[in-house]
């Protein structure tokens, strides 16, 4: 048990999941589809990318953190360099050979492939967020000598809206239709599940006792997500 502290090294483990999280789902359209090649090619990059610079974070010393390794600034350096080669190198074959892999098949704006791009880009986006929260105050440190606390008030700020977003997109995203879904068909299928969401969430909320706005939303968007997923395999059976 225990809760997400937003400590620096689980920060680090944190973000090659988000991004493979994207990865993973990018893959299924471009096997489904034949769409999102390139950006399935750079998900791969940024994913393995940021597992070596975790493994940097906590193997360098870098990081003061109850969870990193014993310091070892040799073993540091040889990472550093690994992961310059690597990120360095793969970028530049990516720079040249993606012009190369297009895609001429094309989907509307409602449809499975539309809801997963924007799955991929919230996971990239709160990836960045948790990026920039963790290296900025090395990076100050480094620079100009300046101590600096990035904390969870910013990491709840920024994440949380980020994935409330995610979770509403996810529950569109199972039922919408590869290729385009008629708006009047979806409206159908939404309605029911925005019914039993709202009333599951809402009696869901009224088991912690008092009242409160962020345990409705979190109830709220948990019985959205249950509800569409649940619909969607009645449909399929």
């Amino acid at each position: 048990g225990g809760w997400w502290f937003w400590d620096p090294v689980e920060n680090a483990s944190f973000m090659p999941w988000l991004v493979g999280t994207a990865l993973i789902h990018s893959l299924a359209v471009t096997e489904k589809r034949g769409v999102f090649k390139s950006w399935t090619v750079l998900l791969a990059i940024a994913a393995f990318s940021l597992s070596l610079l975790g493994t940097f974070l906590v193997r360098s010393g870098v990081l003061t953190s109850v969870h990193a390794f014993a310091t070892d600034p040799e073993r540091g350096v040889f990472i550093l360099a690994f992961l310059l080669l690597v990120v360095g190198g793969s970028l530049i074959l990516f720079a040249l050979r993606a012009p190369v892999v297009k895609s001429q098949i094309g989907f509307g704006l409602w449809s499975r492939e539309t809801l997963l791009l924007v799955n991929n880009l919230l996971l990239v986006v709160a990836t960045s967020m948790i990026l920039l929260g963790t290296l900025y105050p090395l990076l100050l440190d480094a620079l100009s000598d300046t101590k600096l606390s990035v904390g969870p008030p910013y990491f709840n700020a920024m994440f949380l809206p980020l994935i409330g977003a995610l979770m509403l997109a996810l529950g569109v995203g199972v039922l919408v239709r590869w290729k385009d879904t008629p708006v009047k068909w979806l409206m159908g299928m939404l309605t029911p599940v925005l019914i039993t969401s709202a009333v599951l969430g809402g009696l869901g909320s009224m088991l912690f006792g008092d009242f409160h706005w962020a345990v409705l939303a979190v109830c709220l968007l948990a019985a959205w997500v249950v509800t569409a997923g649940v619909r969607d395999v009645l449909d399929k059976t």
